[in-house]
């Protein structure tokens, strides 16, 4: 019997695509990443004009609101580009396990921060929770009273959704678990980027890390003050 193996020519063999390598998946994650982070704060910035009154967040509601199209074409590109980060990621952390399938007699891992260990949990609790979001203040499906409120100018009143929303201290309770794995995951995330992009080096890794959690406490802290200050009141 011939056994003879025949080699494949150099000019046939197919390139990887830029997302089926280990490297370009990792940048795929840190690009997909940053434009998550600039939403992020976007929106944050969005709901501290709860503290301006009711005319002012209305009227920043009603102009997404008269985006129309454009709108649901940025909420469509953002759901892709957040499915494609959970996607690459849950894909990375498997070929890494994958490429160690023995563990080290002594387990390395110990030296990575919990934030890092936790990156696919803490990620997929939070796209749940968006669509739970979604769900509650977008489409008012959990609510489905909030579709009729309307202010003085007929307007939808989005601030009284937001007032009566977090009077409800469940509500309180999950968004603020909710805005702490974000954060949270965030503290690893940025450090992670900067050093996927080769932007940071092992000089400034401390800094790198304490502008990391300084920024994802900012987050926190940013997100979280609205539904406090609604709760007791401040904001009424």
């Amino acid at each position: 019997m011939n056994t003879t193996v025949k080699s494949i020519p150099a000019g046939k063999i197919q390139p990887k695509g830029f997302l089926q390598t280990s490297v370009g998946k990792k940048i795929a994650i840190a690009v997909t990443g940053i434009l998550l982070v600039g939403f992020v704060l976007g929106h944050m910035l969005g709901h501290l004009q709860m503290f301006v009154g009711a005319d002012r967040y209305n009227a920043y509601a009603k102009t997404l609101q008269d985006l129309g199209p454009i709108l649901w074409l940025i909420r469509i590109g953002l759901l892709v580009i957040f499915l494609m980060h959970v996607k690459l990621a849950i894909q990375v952390t498997l070929e890494n396990k994958a490429a160690r399938p023995i563990q080290y007699y002594v387990n390395k891992t110990q030296k990575a921060s919990l934030a890092s260990r936790t990156m696919i949990a803490s990620g997929i609790v939070i796209l749940a929770f968006v669509v739970y979001h979604l769900l509650h203040f977008t489409f008012k499906v959990t609510h489905p009273e909030y579709k009729t409120l309307v202010d003085t100018q007929n307007r939808p009143d989005v601030y009284k959704m937001m007032i009566d929303s977090f009077h409800n201290p469940v509500l309180v309770i999950t968004y603020l678990l909710a805005v702490f794995l974000l954060s949270f995951h965030l503290s690893h995330g940025v450090f992670s980027v900067l050093q996927t992009l080769g932007l940071n080096s092992p000089k400034i890794d401390s800094k790198v890390k304490a502008v990391s959690a300084g920024f994802s406490v900012f987050l926190f802290l940013g997100y979280a003050c609205v539904p406090i200050a609604i709760f007791f009141n401040v904001i009424q």
